[in-house]
């Protein structure tokens, strides 16, 4: 058990560390104040520079690199803002790794290679108006039309709504109840009968855009096919990869956070003194630093623990969750120690603590992943619906 890195992944690390601030900086500035996606450009420099796909096999045009080094990736952009990270979280933690893993061959090799290129930008399509962490009551359906899948349904909060290219969407694909007739197709933003709703309006994650999804009668190729029928846990499987995913994202947020207040409280002076100099400031500093280093052993351990593959249920519900409640505290406090300089809008902390707020909602809602970490410690799952 080593809790050091290696020599190559902190040489990764810094990479992405220095891109991150000295390239992406401004950009986080201005994608916050206009609501703007990434551009285009902006995300086949990344290509460029290796960072989509880190951990993508390298005959499918990724750096064959593993887990733990695509969250190193995604942190240090993440400090910078989740909008400058969320392409990097889309290609190595979010659904095209379920295409990469799961889907016939032609599909992976269609798809997975122009995402690394940064060709290709795909999104996942799971929540409904009413099915969101009750994932299983979804409606969307997918029939078999000859050579042909054909979708009918709506998504909603889906992130990267109308921007992405592609959609991972799950769907009912038989008439089995519950999980067992539920699977997933790849459909493309340009198929006739897709439509995008309004543009949502949220608290934070400015600069990823998220909007409702409908399907009226869209036909696919059979070969689109990610998950049939029954593939419910294979997708629930690769979304654990996911999690760990979002819990970077919290962790990027509240070191920059920590970060922020930590310069702030040893420049900013009171009664004649640093504001670092009252003991009540260091008890804070001292319990934001200890929930930032447990939720990064947490996620490290969740990686590393599922080798090159993907992570258990226990050990990434374990690792978002305390994520999702640490950022929240974290932002929180940073933004307090700062007083009004923290609330204003002139510095980032108040955009931290919004932003982190949304990822204990997003990927699965913080008490659910408390269900699910019951659920893997007792060994089996609890129905909610009794």
């Amino acid at each position: 058990m080593d809790f050091q890195l290696t020599a190559d992944q902190r040489q990764l690390r810094d990479t992405a560390r220095q891109f991150a601030t000295r390239e992406m900086a401004a950009v986080a500035r201005e994608l916050e104040e206009k609501d703007q996606p990434l551009s285009r450009a902006h995300v086949r420099r990344y290509a460029e520079m290796g960072f989509l796909g880190v951990n993508v096999a390298e005959e499918l045009g990724g750096l064959g690199l593993s887990n733990l080094e695509a969250l190193l990736v995604i942190e240090e952009f993440a400090k910078v803002s989740p909008a400058v990270a969320f392409p990097i979280f889309e290609s190595c933690v979010g659904p095209v790794r379920a295409v990469e893993h799961f889907a016939a061959a032609p599909l992976a090799r269609r798809v997975v290679p122009e995402v690394c290129k940064g060709n290709l930008v795909v999104a996942v399509a799971m929540s409904e108006p009413d099915a969101g962490s009750a994932l299983t009551d979804l409606k969307t359906r997918g029939r078999v039309d000859g050579d042909a899948i054909v979708v009918d349904g709506q998504k909603r909060w889906c992130s990267g709504g109308g921007h992405a290219d592609g959609y991972v969407v799950y769907c009912r694909l038989s008439e089995a109840p519950g999980a067992r007739g539920i699977g997933a197709v790849y459909v493309e933003k340009d198929r006739a009968g897709v439509r995008f709703g309004a543009r949502e309006k949220l608290m934070g994650f400015r600069g990823i855009p998220s909007a409702d999804i409908f399907f009226d009668s869209v036909r696919v190729p059979a070969d689109n096919l990610v998950v049939p029928a029954g593939g419910f846990k294979k997708l629930m499987e690769a979304f654990d990869l996911e999690r760990c995913g979002n819990a970077t994202m919290c962790l990027g947020v509240a070191q920059a956070a920590f970060d922020t207040a930590l310069a702030y409280v040893q420049e900013r002076k009171q009664f004649g003194k640093p504001l670092a100099d009252f003991q009540a400031v260091q008890l804070k500093l001292a319990e934001m630093a200890m929930r930032l280093e447990a939720s990064r052993l947490l996620i490290w351990r969740a990686a590393v623990n599922a080798e090159q593959g993907l992570p258990s249920i226990l050990d990434s519900s374990l690792a978002k969750c305390f994520a999702n409640e640490m950022v929240r505290e974290v932002a929180g406090a940073a933004l307090q120690v700062m007083g009004a300089y923290g609330y204003s809008k002139e510095f980032a902390v108040e955009r931290m603590l919004r932003d982190g707020w949304g990822w204990g909602i997003a990927g699965g809602a913080i008490d659910i992943q408390k269900v699910n970490i019951a659920s893997a410690l007792v060994g089996r799952r609890f129905d909610q619906r009794r």
